[in-house]
């Protein structure tokens, strides 16, 4: 029974038990042993010592022998639930990606959410690609957003683009000019700007329905310049509200619709539309004061208002997330390109060996927060280290080798199993006289799962001999045997350590593995025994992976 308790809370404190925490757990299995502490804390203590001298995987290969309970109670943990929403008839969220770069995981995160709670109360989901902007937009981000979408296990029922849509919004631009909510304003952009800080109205508000009607039509040929806005109130303390401009003449062509339109709503009218047809709108507070315009549209031309829920944006620490931030560390060669592992966004996630469910159990774990929750590196690798260890099978590395050549080692084939607990198959290792093995200072060592050797001399080579196998005590050694595959590991870190940019950020680390990882496809993320999961990146001469964490 100790050793049971001893393995589990090694096993769930990587790989070091405490004694005392033991103890609270063998006294409340057993309330008899009360009377007799001091003397099962003393057996508490030694087997402590025996099983913590262990490394990680076989205390869960010891603990998966004698209490293999403990694994299924695992498997079957409850998952942590978001809290229910206000809900009466059919629910229908959106995913509303704008076409102007790589989604990260804060696009992840919303898009999770509003994914979840249609798929919780059997609704519709709708992938909305927001691209009135024909300045910003490009094709290859419509397959690209869908690709990673598609990868976090996100799916949806309807797709649309609102650049397909324009003539919709030209018929309600119509319809607030009708009802004296919106005007066409003529002035430039400065003098806009000026009055909206000033709170004053411009003149341009005083025109008639039938006057803004034709300069509206002027407007949609480009033969004026101006822009149309929306009759709020100047003097509200939120500027949001302050006469918005919802739309602007934009010449550039679209990828999607090319020169069709010269004039184009803006988010904040495109949004208002589009959100008359969902019931539920879950979004980060960088909104906020845009809730209020878009409501009062909507609520100006009768259309339904959505639930809107706000939540705090997201943040990772080290990290930016932001496209107007990750655009010049690209263009400044920092990074590599969108899909660069030390950056959140969703293409760099994957290379890294994060996974989709991560992305999942990442939203449940933070809900629908509004404490600004910045995320540090390390709730995401917990996560994904406990999704990765039961399906990622594992193999031996060596970085930076020393070659070891061991006098009188039997020649043999030995199999080793994939993974010291979980059924993933087992592979074979041919081993004879020649190791890589990191360098040393002991006299006497163990070749994990191998047998022993004494050291007789250390140089460019180190030369041992082969002594008796059931030696027990001495170090154990991470190996990998004559027959391997040369390898690259690079080791992503944060970009950035406050405000200033970590010039360590990447680093690489070459030794050698098993030839075994030959079998790997790329992509594939497997664990090399005493250094971390890694994914397989390149498959070449030299193999190279990612490393994605401990």
């Amino acid at each position: 029974m100790i050793k049971k308790h001893v393995l589990i809370n090694a096993v769930e404190h990587k790989g070091r038990a405490d004694p005392k925490a033991v103890l609270g757990k063998v006294i409340s299995e057993n309330k008899e042993l009360r009377s007799k502490i001091p003397e099962i804390l003393r057996e508490i203590e030694e087997i402590v010592k025996e099983i913590n001298s262990l490394d990680l995987e076989d205390q869960k290969k010891l603990l998966r022998e004698i209490y293999p309970e403990y694994f299924q109670k695992r498997k079957t943990k409850r998952i942590k639930e978001l809290p229910d929403l206000p809900h009466s008839g059919e629910v229908i969220t959106r995913l509303p990606p704008e076409p102007n770069g790589y989604i990260h995981i804060g696009h992840g995160l919303s898009f999770f959410f509003n994914w979840y709670y249609a798929r919780k109360y059997n609704g519709k989901v709708i992938l909305r690609f927001d691209d009135t902007n024909p300045s910003k937009e490009k094709k290859e981000y419509y397959d690209s957003i869908k690709e990673d979408i598609k990868w976090l296990g996100i799916d949806w029922d309807i797709e649309k683009k609102e650049s397909e849509n324009v003539e919709r919004y030209y018929f309600y631009a119509k319809e607030l000019i009708k009802r004296e909510k919106a005007y066409v304003c003529e002035c430039d952009e400065e003098k806009i700007h000026r009055d909206r800080f000033e709170m004053r109205e411009c003149r341009c508000r005083e025109r008639g329905i039938e006057e803004n009607l034709k300069l509206f039509e002027l407007l949609k040929k480009g033969e004026i310049r101006g822009v149309l806005r929306l009759k709020g109130d100047m003097r509200s303390r939120n500027t949001a509200m302050r006469d918005p401009t919802l739309f602007r003449i934009n010449l550039d062509p679209h990828p999607i619709v090319g020169n069709k339109y010269k004039l184009w709503p803006l988010y904040d009218f495109a949004c208002a539309i589009e959100d008359a047809e969902v019931t539920h709108v879950l979004r980060d507070n960088e909104f906020h004061f845009r809730i209020e315009v878009q409501n009062y549209i909507r609520e100006c031309l009768g259309l339904k208002q959505p639930f809107v829920r706000e939540y705090s944006r997201f943040s990772v620490r080290g990290t930016p997330t932001a496209k107007r931030k990750i655009r010049p560390l690209i263009e400044k060669n920092i990074v590599k390109g969108w899909d660069d592992v030390r950056l959140v966004t969703i293409r760099g996630l994957k290379r890294r060996g994060i996974l989709p469910q991560t992305v999942h159990e990442l939203g449940r774990e933070i809900g629908l927060s509004t404490a600004e929750p910045v995320i540090d590196w390390s709730i995401i690798e917990s996560i994904n280290r406990k999704l990765l260890d039961p399906i990622a099978k594992r193999f031996f590395f060596v970085g930076n080798p020393k070659e070891l050549i061991v006098e009188n080692a039997p020649e043999k084939i030995i199999k080793l199993r994939m993974h010291p607990t979980e059924d993933l198959g087992e592979r074979t290792l041919r081993v004879g006289k020649k190791f890589f093995i990191p360098d040393i200072k002991e006299k006497e060592i163990r070749l994990k799962d191998l047998f022993n050797v004494r050291i007789i001399e250390y140089g460019e080579k180190i030369i041992g001999e082969y002594i008796d196998t059931t030696l027990k005590n001495i170090k154990k050694i991470q190996w990998v045997p004559e027959e391997h595959c040369n390898v690259e590991i690079v080791i992503p870190d944060v970009l950035f350590i406050g405000e200033q940019l970590n010039n360590e950020s990447l680093k690489t680390v070459s030794g050698v593995a098993e030839r075994n990882i030959e079998s790997l496809n790329v992509g594939e993320i497997i664990q090399f025994e005493r250094f971390g999961f890694c994914r397989l990146d390149e498959k070449n001469d030299v193999y190279r992976f990612i490393f994605t964490h401990r």
